[in-house]
């Protein structure tokens, strides 16, 4: 309603990360996503975020952008329990590297090198 108070708003972008994962053997997108994830954000330590927010921590917006050769093989919910606060949201998108490994190792899942 017009000149109803909800409180404060921060829209700002308070900080940018950049991963990098790989399933070596297995093929597996959703285990390279996760990688990815863990690498972004792994030696940060955000220890006053919960004053800055409204709200808290919980409230902080967490947008994920992955390119992923086959974004449909990606298990979005594993993805999101990555971070362990926030409103998540992850979009996929089709990108990143296929490569040999140089040897394919059925034993590990792997469907080719």
């Amino acid at each position: 309603a017009e000149g109803e108070e909800t409180g404060p708003a921060f829209e700002e972008v308070l900080f940018v990360e950049c991963g990098f994962g790989c399933d070596q053997h297995g093929q597996n997108y959703t285990k390279a996503a996760v990688r990815a994830c863990r690498n972004a954000i792994e030696f940060n330590s955000l220890p006053g975020i919960r004053k800055i927010i409204p709200g808290g921590k919980e409230n902080m917006i967490v947008q994920v952008q992955l390119g992923i050769p086959n974004p449909e093989q990606v298990d979005v919910d594993a993805v999101k329990a990555v971070f362990p606060y926030g409103k998540k949201s992850v979009k996929l998108e089709t990108g990143g590297l296929l490569s040999s490994s140089g040897i394919a190792l059925p034993e590990m899942g792997d469907k080719n090198d």
